[in-house]
């Protein structure tokens, strides 16, 4: 049996992600990175997506356990 592949986040995703994991809110990012707050919610919409998690708390522990994001 073939493991499935796991889709990929996409650069801003990953940016978003690390953001997150710094404790910014999606208005502290949208400034930021001088995007909407909306587009924010959709770029962490899909992240949750991705990494087939609810929240933000799962979201960091899945990409920390993936190797996406390191934590300083």
């Amino acid at each position: 049996m073939t493991r499935a592949r796991q889709p990929m986040l996409t650069p801003r995703e990953t940016q978003v992600l690390e953001l997150l994991a710094q404790g910014l809110r999606n208005k502290e990012i949208a400034a930021r990175l001088g995007i909407s707050e909306e587009t924010v919610r959709v770029h962490v919409k899909s992240t949750f997506a991705k990494l087939n998690v609810h929240d933000r708390t799962a979201a960091l522990a899945e990409a920390l356990r993936r190797g996406i994001i390191r934590m300083n």
